[in-house]
């Protein structure tokens, strides 16, 4: 496989495409816990089937001092209980929002996630999730692809 658009075409093309998604992604990731963001991109990235962000963010998040173990089982969140509620509920607004085609958003999601953020940390969380979903699609779209070292 080989990319269709390289990733710095893609930003020298559109400058202002990359800067806004870093834009929002940093002012909402300001007000959430860096692990958490770390978790929720990569999650996003999963679900999306996203080879470059899944590598860039797993990376990142091994770096800011995530266990791998967690990482590892990451895709079965709900089957095991090292994640925390807070994280629990995170995760699940994450997947709702990204696989928003497959069903609606009931009151009880929101109700859900509202036991465990305020108002502001759940648009910040919303906010993060966008980012990540709009990322997923340009580099799933233009095959971005990931530098593996030590593969």
């Amino acid at each position: 496989m080989k990319e269709r658009i390289a990733y710095q075409q893609t930003y020298k093309l559109q400058p202002v495409l990359a800067k806004s998604l870093i834009d929002l992604g940093q002012a909402a990731a300001q007000k959430i816990e860096h692990s958490l963001i770390h978790l929720i991109k990569l999650r996003i990235s999963q679900i999306n089937g996203c080879a470059f962000c899944q590598h860039m963010h797993a990376d990142e998040a091994r770096k800011d001092g995530e266990k791998q173990v967690r990482l590892d089982v990451l895709p079965a969140w709900q089957e095991v209980p090292i994640f925390t509620a807070r994280e629990r509920s995170a995760l699940a607004w994450a997947e709702k929002l990204t696989l928003l085609a497959n069903a609606d958003i009931h009151d009880e999601d929101f109700a859900a996630v509202r036991e465990q953020f305020n108002e502001e940390e759940i648009v910040n969380l919303t906010a993060v999730i966008v980012a990540i979903n709009a990322w997923n699609r340009i580099a799933v779209g233009f095959h971005f692809i990931p530098v593996i070292k030590d593969a």
